[in-house]
């Protein structure tokens, strides 16, 4: 039998070839109700979005140049590269194969139903098509071969992140059904090549023309083949129309979803906490409707991928927080409660909830959850809104509920006098300015643990004496100093935190400065990112609100005391010469400091100003790992094993080039401090390596350089 190759004298190949008419018309009929479904499905999830709240970003500002850099970050794939190289390049394959094969069906389908129909010709003709063939199979190959690795890691190596709670058939389904589209459409492409007689001109398509050739030579005839293709035809074809139709019903969604979520992204989210409404009566996840429309977003968008489970702090010292989970938990009460499913408590301490207590209560605001997610999922935002319902409830841990007592009565995290904030001062052999009664260019916001926890007083001393040494012109709040609110806000007290920072700047308006200078990351990030954030003439007229403010704070420029002393450093005015000490350390980034603020290079300056060799840990910068004393974790007891702080150490002294050549443990912020201190206790490290704050590293630097002069 003579086939027909060719449209005229052009290399060609027929589209619907031995389909015939009928089999033609029931394909367009499928293809449409397939899109109709998947129209539908789409339409119902946006319209759920449409029932949560309104969200307290406006995340659709400049929304053509939100969409141009979301499509950079999504097409390049380049959050799916970090920490997981192989994942990323995975994905790549897959993604790009995919909308390869895409791009090319809709080629066919406009030649067919458009160009066709309009100018009685074909584009689907000679060079063209050898090379739309030749993409096709290239695209198709790298398609298969990202599955395959795919395949690999959840199957065979089984990847740990890869696994879990919410693990389902819906996981298995979506990537053996992109695997068979894309063998299938190999296997169909050969059975037509081999049914065609080998046309010379279809090596252009190599994989179909290999596999052609396989299938050949285990006995397929061109007769058979002819035979098989109708079948092997409406195979991958119903295929294709099923998963088109099921994309808005399970994880196949996550291609629109994710790319929304990037697309409507807070740049901010997570070191600015969206605020709460004066009004009392106002709930904050009572129900799943409290919830904005961009969290459910996020919970749509969560592929399963386990990459924030992966860097939890929590998680990996066996507390019952998964970042994951709590987010996959809410989507799937959110759908069941919606299908008719009862309702649950989002949020309770024991008894039937949707989220335990202790889940929330785990988790130490560090951000590696956010910073590691590849789809913009904005955790802390969740975390948040179910805190603040915890407190609603009175279902907060006791020694949290003591802190809250300490601050609220004393104006501190401790409980000690106010009086005595500034006592750590005593011992230094120079007075500190009071900013309240002395025009300075620094205010220096101290912060509750280096103004009453002794270990963390030594580094005060030895900031005061590198501001005096520098001629710094710096004051402090004395007794008028209260706890900036950074944690209790974390952790969902936010009448609280809103009291503190009224009474803050109150005193801060009162006094003339021109930057303030912080000790503490957490005290910096919720000066510069937060404060100027709140609306307090909102919260003018409430009487539980002792501040006499009533509008938003200006703000001032706000440093970690790291970038005020790298500069001075900069400048020569503590005279270093970057030779005056030997030791071996590594550095710890805080994430408040790091991953909040991206600053990273200031304290390791100024290590190496000192002329200590540093080495880094392995994990750094954006990727460095929890002390555990952040989101409350300082003042929560959990039989953490191990402790975040005695794994720091254990990879300081284990898994750093250096190992345990490694003396000091540096660190730039007092909670870390604090942490590392009882970590090294606990840990068994108290032999092997001494924590420092990189102040105490200058001081003694600059001792030495003193002594080399007298």
């Amino acid at each position: 039998m003579h086939i027909v190759l060719q449209i005229g004298s052009e290399i060609t190949r027929p589209t619907f070839w031995l389909i015939g008419p009928v089999g033609k018309a029931v394909f367009y009929y499928l293809a449409a109700v397939a899109i109709l479904v998947f129209l539908a499905g789409a339409s119902e999830r946006v319209k759920r979005y449409t029932k949560g709240d309104a969200d307290h970003a406006d995340r659709l500002d400049d929304l053509p140049s939100r969409v141009v850099e979301s499509a950079r970050t999504v097409l390049s794939n380049r959050t799916l590269f970090d920490r997981d190289f192989v994942g990323g390049v995975m994905h790549l394959l897959v993604m790009w194969g995919f909308l390869t094969l895409l791009i090319a069906t809709i080629i066919l389908g406009i030649d067919m139903d458009l160009y066709r129909p309009l100018t009685g010709e074909s584009f689907f003709i000679g060079d063209f098509y050898l090379s739309y063939s030749f993409v096709a199979d290239a695209m198709g190959l790298l398609f298969i071969v990202g599955l395959g690795i795919m395949l690999y890691r959840r199957y065979a190596a089984r990847n740990e992140r890869l696994w879990g709670h919410h693990t389902s058939l819906e996981d298995d389904l979506l990537v053996w059904t992109l695997f068979l589209l894309g063998v299938g459409g190999y296997l169909t492409e050969a059975v037509r090549i081999i049914g065609q007689d080998f046309p010379p001109f279809e090596t252009a398509s190599f994989v179909g023309w290999a596999v052609a050739l396989i299938i050949a030579a285990v006995g397929v005839t061109p007769e058979l083949a002819r035979t098989l293709y109708p079948i092997t035809w409406w195979a991958h074809a119903l295929l294709a129309l099923a998963f088109i139709a099921a994309i808005p019903m399970g994880k196949p969604f996550h291609m629109l979803s994710s790319f929304a979520n990037v697309v409507t992204r807070d740049g901010d989210a997570g070191k600015r906490l969206p605020g709460i409404p004066a009004d009392l009566d106002a709930t904050n996840a009572e129900t799943i409707d409290d919830f904005s429309w961009k969290e459910l977003l996020d919970q749509d968008a969560c592929t399963k991928c386990g990459r924030c489970s992966s860097v939890c702090p929590a998680k990996a010292s066996d507390r019952p927080l998964d970042p994951r989970n709590v987010i996959l938990d809410l989507k799937t009460y959110r759908e069941e409660r919606d299908a008719g499913g009862e309702d649950l408590p989002i949020i309770a301490d024991g008894g039937a909830a949707v989220i335990d207590a202790a889940t929330m209560e785990s988790c130490m605001a560090c951000m590696a959850c956010m910073d590691s997610c590849p789809v913009e999922i904005e955790h802390l935002s969740s975390f948040t809104k179910m805190n603040r319902q915890l407190v609603d409830q009175g279902d907060v841990d006791s020694n949290v509920q003591n802190v809250f007592q300490n601050v609220m009565q004393q104006g501190n995290t401790f409980g000690d006098q106010a009086r005595a904030r500034a006592d750590w001062t005593a011992e230094l052999e120079f007075e500190v300015d009071d900013a309240r009664e002395t025009e300075v260019e620094f205010l220096w916001y101290v912060g509750d643990y280096p103004s009453y926890d002794d270990r963390n007083k030594q580094v005060a001393r030895s900031l005061a004496r590198l501001f005096e040494l520098a001629g710094v012109e710096y004051g402090i709040l004395y007794e008028d100093e209260v706890y900036d609110g950074n944690d209790v806000r974390r952790i969902g007290e936010e009448f609280l935190f809103l009291e503190q920072a009224g009474t803050l700047v109150d005193t801060f308006e009162a006094c003339e400065f021109e930057k303030i200078v912080c000790t503490d990351p957490h005290s910096f990030n919720t000066f510069k990112n937060e404060y100027p954030e709140v609306d307090f003439a909102e919260f003018a007229d409430d009487p539980m609100m002792a501040f006499e403010i009533e509008e938003s704070w200006d703000g001032a420029p706000v440093y970690h005391w790291t970038q005020v002393v790298e500069e001075l450093v900069d400048d020569g005015r503590l005279g270093l010469q970057g030779d005056e000490l030997a030791y071996t350390v590594t550095y710890h980034d805080p994430c408040h400091l790091g991953r909040y603020n991206d600053e990273y290079e200031a304290p390791r300056e100024l290590v190496r100003a000192t002329g200590c060799k540093l080495v880094e840990m392995p994990r750094n910068r954006n990727d460095s790992f929890c002390c555990g004393g952040g989101g409350g974790g300082l003042w929560t007891d959990f039989d953490d094993e191990p402790k975040p702080s005695e794994e720091r150490l254990r990879e300081a002294l284990e898994d750093t080039s250096a190992g345990d050549a490694i003396e000091k443990f540096v660190v730039a912020c007092p909670m870390c401090m604090t942490m590392y201190e009882d970590g090294r206790k606990t840990g068994g490290y108290e032999d092997e390596i001494q924590i420092v704050d990189v102040a105490e590293l200058l001081i003694e630097a600059v001792e030495i350089r003193d002594g080399r002069q007298a």
